[in-house]
C-alpha cells in the first residue's frame, strides 16, 4: 500500500512539472519605435517578447533581431540562464541613415516561434 502511494504521488509529482509546456504558447514578439525618423538620427526600439511560460524545462530559447536583413542583436538563453519573465523587454538603439526594416524573432525551446515582428522606419 505505501508503495502505490508512493508511485501515484511521484507520478502526480511528474505531471505537475511538466503540465505546464502543455499549455504554452510559441514565443512572440511585439516591436515599438517610431514610424519615421531624421536622417542620421538615433532611436530606440523596444523588443516585447511574450511566452507563456519561463520554468528550466520551458522557456524562450532565443531572441534575434536583425536591421536591413542584416543580424544586429542576439541573447540566447539556457534552463539555467533564462530571461527574467514570460514577458520581458529589451531595447536597442538604432542609427538610422536610410529607410530601415527592423525584424524581431523569438522562439520557445519546445515550441518554436511564432514568427518574425517588423517595424518599418522611414526618412522624413
Amino acid at each position: 500500500m505505501k508503495r502505490a502511494v508512493l508511485v501515484v504521488s511521484c507520478f502526480l509529482f511528474l505531471f505537475c512539472l511538466v503540465s505546464g509546456p502543455v499549455f504554452a504558447n510559441k514565443a512572440a514578439v511585439a516591436l515599438e519605435g517610431p514610424a519615421s525618423a531624421e536622417k542620421g538620427s538615433e532611436i530606440i526600439v523596444k523588443i516585447t517578447v511574450t511566452h507563456s511560460a519561463n520554468s528550466f524545462m520551458h522557456h524562450t530559447k532565443w531572441l534575434k533581431v536583425q536591421v536591413n536583413g542584416k543580424p544586429l542583436e542576439q541573447w540566447d538563453y539556457t534552463a539555467s540562464n533564462r530571461p527574467p519573465g514570460e514577458t520581458f523587454t529589451k531595447e536597442i538603439k538604432i542609427k538610422v541613415t536610410e529607410n530601415t526594416e527592423v525584424v524581431a524573432e523569438a522562439s520557445c525551446n519546445i515550441h518554436g516561434s511564432a514568427g518574425p515582428a517588423k517595424l518599418m522606419i522611414l526618412i522624413k
